[in-house]
């Protein structure tokens, strides 16, 4: 997927026929990142203009962007689009509320924490024709770029991820399964539609420990599995190991800084404003994204049904 916005002369980028009215909805470290790039003078900025942030705190403006209300953000013509920054278990009900406004939508990953309701969004989106985006920085990643151009045209044997950080509160980001979808997302980016073999998950919450082995399997019946662990004072810290016919890829070489992944993500946001995505591209991009959720969804069922 390019990154790039196609298809603009310098005038036709920085003078845009029109602007879509944004509103950022949560202010953590993601929504000022997404408020810090509208601001600035990038190519798809100019195609947006920030109209203010919604937050449950009374912040009143940050760097003069002024602080409304949603019930505002809602109702005003002027909002056409809402960034969705908040935290994962608030997504479903934003993102409703800003399709039946008759607002496009970009929203952090996971969009929702179960694969009926983002499917019933999606159908929502498509009734208002309007753009629904998941975000995922992840594979704009200098790491995935590399790791594509490993795994191309390589018969794969067997493989595993595990991925090592602090606690997550499972009431606000959802279980681990969606909590750490990017990485379900690299596994089913990299080999295609995964099929789940049995997931299990440890826990002892006096010491706020947790983790959760999930073993899955390629359409050639290739195993692969995924670790997500978690404890305080656990570094955030990828592990890979992938073994092909010809060779083996173990852990990950250091490959680059990964420069402005929100801003490649908002970029490709508005070439969707803009109509420069197929239809072909939109629908294999859904149907990952659900394929993913779905399978996120049976690993949470499995390991709680041992529990």
């Amino acid at each position: 997927m390019d990154c790039s916005l196609p298809g603009s002369s310098i005038r036709g980028i920085f003078q845009p026929e029109r602007k879509f009215g944004v509103v950022v909805v949560g202010v953590g470290r993601a929504g000022s990142v997404r408020i810090r790039d509208l601001r600035s003078p990038h190519a798809s900025s100019a195609f947006l203009n920030l109209i203010g942030f919604v937050s449950r705190r009374e912040l009143g403006s940050i760097d003069e962007v002024p602080q409304i209300s949603l019930e505002e953000a809602l109702s005003s013509q002027e909002v056409e689009v809402a960034f969705i920054c908040s935290e994962s278990s608030s997504h479903e009900d934003y993102i409703r509320q800003f399709l039946n406004a008759g607002k496009h939508v970009l929203v952090e990953y996971p969009m929702t924490l179960s694969w009926v309701a983002a499917k019933d969004l999606w159908e929502l989106a498509e009734q208002k024709g309007k753009v629904l985006h998941e975000e995922h920085v992840e594979l704009l990643m200098e790491e995935f770029a590399f790791l594509k151009k490993e795994v191309v045209g390589k018969d794969l044997l067997k493989g595993s991820l595990l991925f090592t950080a602090a606690p997550l509160e499972e009431e606000r980001f959802g279980f681990p399964a969606f909590s750490g979808i990017s990485r379900l997302t690299w596994l089913v980016s990299l080999f295609g539609e995964l099929s789940l073999v049995s997931a299990t998950l440890e826990e002892r919450k006096e010491d706020q420990y947790m983790k959760m082995t999930v073993c899955l399997e390629t359409e050639n019946k290739s195993p692969l599995t995924w670790i997500e662990e978690k404890a305080p004072g656990l570094k955030r810290n990828r592990r890979l190991s992938f073994h092909f016919r010809s060779g083996s890829l173990e852990n990950m070489p250091n490959v680059g800084i990964n420069k402005n992944i929100f801003l490649k993500d908002q970029n490709i946001f508005v070439q969707k404003l803009l109509g420069q995505f197929s239809e072909e591209e939109l629908a294999a991009e859904k149907k990952r994204i659900l394929h993913c959720l779905w399978l996120a969804g049976e690993i949470q069922k499995h390991c709680c049904s041992k529990q």
